[in-house]
């Protein structure tokens, strides 16, 4: 390909992070971990956390919930609230700008309430400073005036759990991320428990699709739930227009084609990456800054949002001379792997 027309990631339907469009998934959410699917291992070492301080009376210890977008991090801190019994207040790491909007979210808060942080990571430090003595003595720190006549006071808040969500843990200061007392990682979901998550939109939705076609769907979803449920939407407009409304294996297959997503879950950028590294560079090694030219694409969204789900397929690898091809990269191309 010598060139390329502009394709913003807010336009792929592949996207893991969230879009305006995805509103509607709100009412998908399980409010009990019962109902929630997949993730295991965290939800039965919370629900033994949560059963323990309920039976103390005690606020739960704060959680850290962190992993690839799409997972249901937001979902699950959600779901902690409504276990625990208590109001949920959620914010996100950008919207609080200074320190005295923090302590205006604490200060509402009643006894053993959950407020939730999403992108936690983006936390200026100021405020970050702020939250140190708030998680760890449930006081806040507040500096009065300015120059010599400026003094400081302690104001007493409710014992409240923080619930923090990110997608680069590493990004967090270590005094922040040693404050947490609950620390979970949200892995890749199976093709089989995005099975049983697509079913259980479907029935909400009262869109009918039997087993084949939402397991075409899910090895289609990239291990993430909110593309499968966006993928679930989009097959039933196909379903509802050019098929009997029933989402069959075939008819699935039909509308991912459509929508440009192969049968690994790449879309049309993905495979215009890998095809640039074949074709142009001979599949690498390529540097980031060159390929970054190469395909239009901003330098961290290629790092940040395309390569991640390429190198876990096993599609490219990075070394320290660029980024290259694999054998498996190649054959999904449908190119000859040169020996």
């Amino acid at each position: 390909m010598d060139s390329f027309d502009t394709y913003n990631d807010d336009d792929r339907i592949v996207a893991m992070e969230g879009q305006s469009s995805d509103d509607w998934q709100y009412s998908l959410r399980p409010h009990k971990l019962v109902e929630y699917i997949g993730q295991d291992k965290v939800k039965n070492n919370l629900s033994i956390f949560i059963k323990a301080a309920l039976s103390r009376g005690d606020a739960l210890d704060h959680v850290l919930l962190y992993g690839p977008p799409g997972l249901g991090k937001t979902t699950l801190a959600g779901i902690i609230a409504n276990e625990l019994g208590v109001n949920f207040r959620q914010t996100s790491g950008p919207a609080i700008e200074r320190s005295g909007d923090l302590a205006a979210l604490l200060t509402n808060l009643q006894e053993h309430d959950v407020l939730f942080i999403d992108e936690i990571h983006r936390l200026s430090r100021s405020v970050e400073e702020v939250l140190y003595s708030a998680m760890e003595d449930y006081a806040l720190d507040i500096i009065i005036g300015k120059g010599p006549s400026a003094r400081s006071i302690r104001l007493d808040i409710a014992p409240f759990t923080l619930i923090g969500a990110t997608t680069k843990a590493g990004a967090l200061a270590a005094p922040l991320r040693d404050r947490f007392g609950i620390i979970s990682r949200l892995d890749y979901y199976t093709p089989q428990a995005l099975v049983e998550i697509i079913t259980r939109a479907a029935e909400i939705l009262q869109i009918e699709i039997d087993a084949e076609g939402a397991r075409e769907i899910a090895r289609r979803s990239r291990g993430t739930p909110r593309v499968a449920n966006r993928l679930l939407k989009r097959v039933r407009d196909v379903a509802q227009i050019e098929g009997s409304g029933v989402i069959t294996s075939e008819l699935a297959d039909k509308a991912l084609n459509l929508l440009e997503v192969d049968h690994a879950g790449l879309d049309r950028t993905d495979r215009r990456l890998l095809d640039t590294m074949i074709r142009k560079f001979g599949g690498g090694p390529v540097g980031l800054d060159t390929l970054a030219a190469a395909t239009s694409e901003v330098r961290d969204t290629i790092e940040d949002v395309y390569e991640p789900y390429l190198i876990q397929l096993g599609f490219i690898n990075r070394t320290p001379r660029g980024r290259v091809v694999t054998r498996a990269g190649y054959e999904h191309m449908g190119v000859v792997y040169p020996e």
